[in-house]
């Protein structure tokens, strides 16, 4: 039996994924803020592992657009400690690749900026965004593996970044936040407790990544137990039973239905780092706060099969349900009168797909 073609497929998924690529923004059109930062982690991932340079490009364009739209210190930060540090581990990889400083020193101001998020509110730990009414897993998993990974790469900065690194891991593993399970929930209670949320996938794999490099750091086998064992968690507890992979053919969309969240899926596609939509368990009894931020026409779901059922059609947790058109598809969609949602996909929609342009001109020509 032949290998699976592995780069090819990488190549494949990098390449519809660059199809939502928006060079005068430096972003990925259809994701939100933090989601651009991982598709260029995507980008850069798929860049150094296969050594095709086709995309390279991307990372000055995308550094670039950032500082650009956020002039001056504030470039790619905002009011979101756990989105700050998506750019910064971008960022990391950049200067891994490229070996480019300007790159790691955007890394190092965002980490900066986040170590403003911590305070001694549950005994330590950082906020979820500058509201201070939240502190969730994903923030300080995210801060973690910052810390440590800034540490192997700026030798001049002593023990700063290790410091903080240990500093994070002891206090989330402290924090109660790891549950009886193995998994890590997604936060805390306003009385510091383990709320019960979500167990995100990403919030499994994340910690991962922390704690291989702090036993690079250390040599201390005991940080590699410990992501073994939320691994085996995770395996254990799978997003998607067995029982749901029916081979039953789906329920077919409507006629009309616009499919969404495809640079998302690219992006998940070319790489195993990003932010995953299933949980690792099906059950949540505390919900994260909720957060703006959705693509116009869509609305979250918030409970839900794994899956898409056979039977029911029904969206995953936490996916997003694509705008439907109420009324039947006219059998000209160059005579029907054009909407806020058409001009929506002639501007953000993948070239040549979904609507026939009204111009010749090219799928860009649209202005920002």
């Amino acid at each position: 039996m032949a290998e699976p073609d592995y780069r090819g497929y990488a190549a494949a998924g990098t390449a519809a994924l660059q199809q939502w690529y928006r060079p005068w923004r430096g972003l990925w059109a259809t994701t939100g803020w933090w989601n651009s930062a991982n598709a260029l982690t995507a980008v850069i991932g798929y860049t150094q592992w296969t050594g095709d340079r086709s995309y390279a490009g991307v990372i000055e364009t995308t550094f670039r657009a950032g500082r650009r739209w956020h002039r001056g210190p504030e470039s790619f930060i905002n009011r979101y400690y756990d989105d700050n540090a998506w750019w910064a581990l971008a960022w990391v990889a950049a200067y891994d690749l490229t070996r480019d400083r300007r790159y790691l020193e955007a890394a190092r101001s965002i980490f900066d900026r986040n170590t403003a998020g911590w305070d001694d509110t549950c005994r330590g730990g950082l906020w979820w965004n500058e509201d201070r009414k939240y502190k969730n897993a994903i923030t300080n998993e995210l801060f973690l593996t910052l810390a440590a990974r800034l540490h192997q790469r700026v030798p001049g900065a002593g023990d700063h970044y290790r410091s903080w690194a240990l500093r994070e891991w002891d206090w989330l593993r402290a924090s109660g936040m790891i549950g009886t399970s193995g998994l890590v929930n997604d936060g805390l209670t306003a009385a510091c407790a383990n709320n019960g949320g979500t167990t995100w996938t990403y919030n499994q794999g994340v910690i991962l990544g922390g704690l291989a490099a702090l036993h690079e750091i250390s040599g201390d086998r005991g940080y590699l137990e410990q992501g073994e064992s939320i691994a085996d968690a995770t395996l254990a507890r799978p997003a998607c039973p067995a029982s749901s992979l029916s081979p039953a053919k789906p329920r077919q969309l409507p006629r009309g239905t616009i499919r969404s969240s495809r640079a998302s899926s690219s992006a998940t596609s070319a790489t195993s780092a990003g932010r995953a939509l299933a949980p690792a368990t099906a059950r949540s009894s505390s919900p994260m706060p909720a957060r703006s931020g959705t693509t116009p026409g869509m609305r979250i779901i918030s409970s839900g099969s794994a899956g898409v059922a056979p039977s029911t059609g029904q969206m995953p947790a936490g996916r997003v349900r694509p705008w439907t058109r109420s009324t039947p598809r006219s059998p000209s969609p160059r005579t029907r009168p054009e909407g806020p949602a058409m001009r929506w996909l002639r501007r953000f929609g993948p070239p040549g797909r979904l609507w026939p342009r009204r111009d010749s001109a090219g799928p860009d020509s649209v202005a920002p």
